[in-house]
């Protein structure tokens, strides 16, 4: 298994979960709205890792990575929407919850540290 992989197979996951969750959104004329801003962040995350994984250089790796955190950020806070507005029970949602915070703090982690090894003299 190549380095990054098992975080790439999580996020595909994570992505596979949106599909499904969103799925269950479709009644409303809101409920559609929010069905498809978090369907578009929360499966954006995936592809952007594996591009940030195939970077060109170590800045372009840090600019990639930062945009799979801020879309994993955004769907947070449209997950934290559909517990308010009563469209899907916290109970139902927790567990994905609980990955996006996951999947947060790697990515957060792996840009700290892409960003300290490329201050780092060689």
């Amino acid at each position: 298994m190549a380095k990054g992989d098992d975080i790439q197979e999580r996020l595909i996951n994570f992505a596979v979960r949106i599909v499904r969750m969103t799925s269950k959104l479709a009644n409303s004329f809101s409920e559609k709205h929010i069905a498809k801003q978090v369907l578009r962040s929360g499966t954006s995350p995936a592809p952007n890792y594996a591009e940030a994984r195939s970077a060109e250089s170590p800045n372009d790796f840090i600019h990639k990575l930062k945009i799979t955190l801020k879309e994993l950020n955004e769907t947070k806070v449209w997950m934290e929407i559909i517990i308010r507005s009563d469209m899907i029970p916290k109970n139902q949602l927790s567990e994905l919850q609980n990955e996006c915070d996951e999947l947060c703090r790697i990515i957060s982690a792996s840009v700290g540290t892409a960003i300290k090894r490329k201050s780092s003299p060689q």
